[in-house]
């Protein structure tokens, strides 16, 4: 089985696909200088979601899940790889309850990554080390009968939206959304009536900073 390129192999990867020199592949996408690349190189950061972000919308050829996790090919390629993700690049808790006025900023593809309608960022801290702020979300539309206690879900309701785990309430028209870090986020009980959409975590893409 051949091994996982590293971080940095696999951003010299493409420097080198590109033909250009890791100072000017950093104006290029964006940076204000090589430096971010060469922390890379050196091992003190991994590849964040920003600078992956930054190659692909320069060369949309790259797969983005490749660069960040070293799964897949350094090529995009549906056909052999599965369907195309909408990726949106901003907060789920924010951006979700919106989402029928965005526009996807990225595409991914996923291998085996079911049938998710679309991938969001995480960017908050209450679900502790299940979910780390800067998760990409894979994410099913379902409807709220279909909610499964004990199963992570992001809840759009009538005042609020939030990522949580759901969990039963002693009022049978009730849940309670419960935090992963419960020492410094309380528990949130909801109407079951005032649920407007529900999301299906199919999969989650944990980025390395």
């Amino acid at each position: 089985m051949r091994e996982k390129r590293s971080n940095w192999q696999r951003v010299e990867a493409v420097i080198k696909w590109a033909n250009m020199t890791t100072n000017y592949f950093a104006r290029y996408i964006g940076l204000a200088r090589g430096e971010n690349l060469y922390q890379i190189k050196r091992g003190n950061n991994g590849i964040s979601l920003d600078v992956a972000n930054r190659i692909v919308a320069k060369f949309p050829q790259v797969d983005k899940l490749w660069l960040l996790t070293g799964e897949g090919q350094m090529f995009s390629d549906a056909r052999l790889r599965g369907a195309q993700i909408p990726c949106y690049h901003t907060d789920v808790e924010r951006g979700i309850a919106e989402l029928g006025h965005l526009e996807p900023d990225s595409y991914l593809v996923v291998p085996q990554a079911g049938d998710c309608d679309f991938a969001m960022c995480y960017t908050g801290r209450a679900m502790g080390p299940s979910i780390p702020s800067g998760t990409i979300l894979l994410l099913k539309a379902i409807d709220r009968d279909a909610i499964i206690p004990g199963s992570e879900y992001v809840i759009v309701g009538r005042k609020i939206v939030t990522l949580r785990t759901v969990r039963t309430s002693p009022e049978d028209e009730r849940v309670r959304l419960v935090a992963g870090d419960r020492e410094n986020y309380d528990d949130i009980v909801l109407n079951i009536n005032d649920i407007v959409a529900v999301y299906k975590i199919k999969g989650k893409l944990t980025v390395t900073n």
